[in-house]
């Protein structure tokens, strides 16, 4: 059972929307233009969660693991940058239910707020072009502090802002650097099954609860 939480903090990608497409896109635009293979959108999927410059790393070598040569990486990251500036939510969709359910939070209201290793300048993008900037009160990027999930920092940041206690308050994510970040943090963790978290289980990473879609948590919160 969930305590009712004082604030809720949700994740971006893989919670709130799914950005893969445009992600993959700007990826296999950049292996283009470099001579170099194409990976696909199933393979992007799992490469999503640590940041951008991690997701160019493993789109060039093509995997979860492994470092890129560092001046093709140099050569890389500056084209999918702009190629992600020109495309940050050309292709990207907010999963269902989730409209209904933040919703629902305002309703019973909770403060809100959205907290993601996105750097800001696309997070702000996304969140304006697909409606969803409007219900948070403290937006939380990559670039925000000088740590990102799985740290607590970004987490503690966004509750001070809230004026809430981190003892009381939840964070909702796909995973296993939400999971850690909120414990250690102190938070209430849930997770969605759908999300990216490398290709695992997110049950493994043993959150709170885990729901197959935001609209589960009504009446339960």
């Amino acid at each position: 059972m969930l305590n009712k939480p004082q604030m809720i903090l949700l994740d971006l990608d893989g919670t709130l929307v799914d950005s893969v497409p445009d992600l993959a896109f700007c990826a296999d635009a950049m292996m283009e233009q470099l001579g170099l293979p194409t990976r696909g959108e199933e393979q992007a999927r799992d490469w999503v969660g640590n940041g951008m410059e991690r997701f160019v790393r493993r789109a060039l070598v093509g995997a979860l693991k492994g470092e890129p040569d560092e001046a093709l990486f140099q050569r890389a990251y500056p084209i999918f940058l702009q190629l992600y500036a020109e495309n940050t939510a050309r292709r990207s969709t907010v999963y269902p239910g989730v409209c209904d359910a933040l919703d629902y939070m305002q309703a019973m209201g909770y403060p809100l707020g959205c907290v993601t290793n996105k750097a800001s300048s696309f997070t702000e993008t996304l969140l304006k072009e697909l409606g969803l900037r409007d219900y948070f009160g403290v937006v939380v990027c990559g670039d925000t502090l000088s740590t990102k999930k799985p740290d607590p920092a970004p987490l503690l940041y966004a509750a001070r802002k809230l004026n809430a206690v981190p003892l009381q308050s939840l964070m909702i994510g796909d995973s296993v650097n939400d999971v850690r970040a909120a414990r250690s943090a102190g938070f209430q963790v849930v997770c969605v099954s759908y999300g990216y978290n490398h290709g695992q289980d997110i049950n493994k990473a043993m959150p709170d609860k885990v729901v197959d879609s935001l609209l589960d948590l009504m009446g339960t919160i």
